[in-house]
This record gives structure tokens, sequence and C-alpha cells, in this order.
């Protein structure tokens, strides 16, 4: 029981962090597509988009390993709440930094339900999972560690495009 137990949890997880991706894309494409003044947060964006691209691969990989299929429902409904998030920002007259501090939180849910899923893996015996998902763990925690070592440069360029008349915007 136990054992089907975990593998449940496992499963789930799995799916749930299938949806979470997909969020990630609904969310990072639109802003991808508005950034005019950031070129830096624009390379970076899109240099994510790909990486989260894979680890969607990653994660379907490991659920086709399972005999599993990821939930085209979840998958549905979390990126019709990203992009909603996403076009929250767009009237905010300081739409780049929202979406800097909103990026910077999904990044740390990601680090923390991939910690999970790789203790749920470690747990269950889900071995050949593990190296999948420290991939994308390490993935997150990098784009993590980047928006939150560029949130004062971000700032500070935000303020003299503001200053200087420019868009500040995106």
């Amino acid at each position: 029981m136990a054992d089907n137990e975990t593998r449940s949890v496992f499963i789930v997880g799995l799916r749930n962090a299938h949806a979470m991706e997909n969020q990630a894309l609904s969310i990072m494409k639109p802003q991808l597509s508005r950034i005019e003044n950031y070129p830096e947060v624009a390379e970076k964006l899109d240099q994510h988009i790909t990486e989260t691209q894979g680890q969607i691969r990653r994660i379907e990989e490991i659920l086709t390993g399972l005999d599993e299929d990821h939930s085209t429902l979840k998958d549905v409904a979390l990126s019709v709440t990203g992009t909603m998030a996403a076009l929250g920002h767009t009237v905010a007259g300081d739409e780049i930094l929202k979406n800097s501090f909103a990026n910077f939180a999904f990044e740390n849910f990601e680090i923390a339900a991939y910690k999970s899923l790789l203790t749920v893996a470690e747990s269950g015996g889900f071995m050949a999972a593990v190296s999948g998902l420290k991939a994308n763990l390490a993935e997150e925690e990098a784009m993590a560690g980047w928006l939150d070592g560029h949130v004062t440069m971000l700032t500070k360029k935000f303020l003299s495009l503001r200053m200087s008349g420019k868009t500040a915007k995106v």
C-alpha cells in the first residue's frame, strides 16, 4: 500500500510539475513579446523559455517511463491562469518590475516543487527520474539566482528610463 501511495503522490506531483511548466511558458512568452528596452531581460527570458520546454520534455519522459501521461486539464487550467497573470501586469506603469518580482516568486515555487518531487522520487525508489528532476531544479535555481542578482540593476535602469522621459514600462 505504501508503495502505491508513494507512486500516486509522485505521479500527481509530476503532472502538477508538467502543468506548472506550461503555466511558466504562458507567463514568460507574453512578457518576452513586450520587452523593448531591456535586452538583457529578453535574452534571459528567451533562454529560460527554451529551458522550460526542455523541462517539459524531461517530465514527459519520466511519466512515459512510468506508463503515465500528463494531465491535459491541469495543463490548460494553469496555462490560462498564467496568461491572465501576465496580462494583469501589462496595465502597470512599472510592468517590467512587477514581472521581475512575479518571475522570481514563481521560480522559487518551482524550486520547492522540484525539491519535493526529488524527495518523493528518492523515497519511492524512482531513481530513473532523479537526474531529469535534478536538471530541472538546477535550471530553476539558475534563473532564480539571475533574477535575484539583477533586481537592483533592473530597478535602476527603470528609474533612469523613466527620469529621461523614455518609456520605462517594458
